[in-house]
């Protein structure tokens, strides 16, 4: 597919409904029924990064080129089993779940800071001997991922990011105004808060579900069952709580400036796409001043989507990810 079909298609020209015609495990993307090795989900492993034992889901074919598919905050790795599955006859997929996240450890201090994140992902591509990747971030996954590309642009062969320029403007520009010594102080008190603070508990796995669908209106019901499942733990006494640690709800105070997020940026060397969906908080790359940034890079906006396009708008999203790679 020519780069302009791809747009075209990402706008939703000639695709019917929301673009979700991809049931997961009865098919590939284009159509044909899966073979009896295909119809088995991944498997588990886990790898050790700065003492904590991580967790990531592989999709097998490891003769093939590795993928690496990142998730975003409060997500998990299971986020991408549609995206893998329509991919792994042809790639080696890997989706790490980050620390804190889904069935990875949570760290001891409850510290989760950028550094952090960025060298579990080093890690993981290190033990993976594979060299080099293909990447796929979402969100703060897109955020670790387009850091990576830029201390490490020779292990990186392409690059798609989703949604990876969080937080929104709006966000940015209210958080500049408060004074610095008094966001340090707001995130003290918000972690003591926190530490009082159990977990959630959701009476029943539908009651969990419904949250998940508040999240993402664009959620199918089969998206969302699927989401829920592999997002939460069942508790001793019945209840589900998300498998997250709440600690992720108070990010670290302490950011690197604009001009060294551009440093980043501007060292990554390979093609990269950077997908963003129309009706999210994300805002256009083009408006926020980010392609200038970037040595080779196009952005594809997708209409009918939030922040998950990949979730809200699969059809439309595998035809430009397929047209890129």
């Amino acid at each position: 597919m020519r780069a302009a079909d791809s747009i075209a298609v990402a706008r939703g020209i000639g695709v019917a409904g929301r673009g979700r015609s991809i049931r997961l495990a009865d098919s590939n993307l284009s159509g044909a029924p899966m073979s009896e090795t295909e119809l088995h989900g991944p498997t588990s492993h886990i790898y050790v990064s700065q003492r904590l034992r991580l967790h990531y889901a592989d999709w097998g074919n490891p003769g093939a080129p590795t993928l690496v598919l990142v998730h975003g905050s409060r997500d998990h790795s299971r986020s991408w089993d549609w995206v893998a599955q329509a991919l792994r006859r042809d790639w080696h997929v890997v989706a790490p779940d980050l620390r804190g996240h889904g069935d990875s450890a949570w760290s001891p201090d409850g510290s989760y800071n950028p550094a952090a994140y960025i060298y579990d992902l080093a890690q993981l591509i290190h033990q993976l001997e594979a060299r080099p990747v293909t990447i796929v971030g979402h969100s703060l996954g897109g955020v670790i991922s387009l850091r990576y590309a830029g201390l490490y642009p020779e292990m990186v062969s392409k690059l798609v990011t989703i949604e990876g320029f969080a937080p929104a403007p709006q966000e940015v520009a209210a958080r500049l105004q408060r004074p610095y010594l008094t966001r340090w102080r707001d995130w003290i008190e918000g972690r003591r808060a926190l530490a009082g603070r159990a977990a959630h508990r959701y009476p029943t796995l539908e009651a969990a579900l419904q949250r998940m669908k508040a999240e993402n209106a664009y959620l199918s019901d089969e998206q969302a069952r699927h989401l829920t499942v592999h997002a939460v733990s069942r508790n001793e006494d019945g209840t589900y709580s998300w498998k997250f640690d709440p600690y992720l709800r108070s990010p670290p105070p302490l950011e690197i400036s604009e001009e060294q997020r551009n440093t980043f940026w501007g060292a990554i060397t390979c093609p990269t796409l950077i997908a963003w969906g129309r009706n999210s908080w994300c805002g256009d790359p083009h408006d926020r001043g980010v392609m200038q940034h970037f040595r080779d890079a196009r952005s594809v906006g997708f209409d009918d989507a939030g922040h998950w396009v990949h979730h809200d708008q699969f059809d439309a999203f595998m035809a430009t990810l397929r047209a890129f790679l």
